[in-house]
């Protein structure tokens, strides 16, 4: 391990209130090695660089700190023994991430391609993580499935879709009173006055909207909470491609 890459993890991982220990910050650097290593053969990531990966990678998966500390419903203690769908997981982030900082956190990671879901079992393998497991399938199938349809404290997802989309993706897979937290780049709050309606019709409620700076970068981020206040009518989510293409 560099000393770069321990201080710096350590550092910003502080200034959001995370202690963390050295077996932690030895298994992210094991990710780490080996997402970059992958990344040579599989398209996971356009962030390879080692202060780049800590910074935009890691530490923005744990920003999910921020709206769990801020909610005053939701403590960050609460994250013990809670679970949590990361949706479209991708190269594990924050989903991966999160296990790894809150190991009592259980998480399950799903994605639509198999052959990322592989590389992200290698990864559980080699730390010796448990309770977390990968489902391969699309949100919009998965979200129907008995075993997964309101059965999750959290939902989350760091992608680029707009706020309607994502919470048809997320908001089924939500128990009542549970929450999805999204992450999204900027100002996002045109994007929530457009969802507004569609987070209501899936049974959300919008609980907050905090904003941050990544460490040492001019990048802006917000975290956006939704509560879930009341079950997702059961012609939601619709059939696979219908959320990107057709908004509610």
């Amino acid at each position: 391990m560099t000393d770069t890459f321990y201080h710096r993890l350590k550092e910003q991982a502080e200034a959001l209130g995370i202690r963390l220990r050295d077996t932690q910050i030895e298994q992210l650097f094991t990710y780490y090695e080996m997402l970059v290593e992958t990344n040579k053969v599989m398209n996971l990531t356009t962030i390879t660089e080692e202060s780049e990966v800590v910074t935009k990678h890691f530490i923005d998966s744990m920003a999910i700190v921020k709206a769990v500390v801020k909610n005053e419903n939701v403590s960050r203690e609460t994250l013990s023994g809670k679970t949590l769908i990361d949706v479209g997981t991708g190269a594990g982030f924050p989903g991966l991430v999160l296990k790894i900082v809150f190991p009592e956190l259980r998480v399950t990671l799903s994605d639509s391609l198999q052959k990322r879901l592989r590389f992200l079992e290698d990864v559980i393998a080699k730390l010796g993580l448990q309770e977390v497991e990968t489902i391969h399938g699309r949100a919009e199938d998965l979200g129907h499935q008995k075993n997964l349809r309101e059965s999750f404290d959290f939902s989350t997802s760091r992608a680029v879709a707009n706020m309607s989309t994502l919470s048809e993706y997320d908001l089924p897979f939500v128990k009542k009173d549970g929450y999805f937290i999204a992450y999204k780049s900027g100002k996002v709050d045109e994007e929530l006055a457009t969802a507004e309606s569609a987070i209501r019709k899936l049974g959300g409620k919008l609980e907050q909207e905090v904003e941050y700076m990544l460490p040492e970068s001019d990048i802006r981020r917000s975290l956006i909470t939704i509560r879930k206040a009341k079950e997702t009518p059961k012609t939601y989510p619709r059939k696979a491609g219908t959320p990107a293409k057709d908004p509610l």
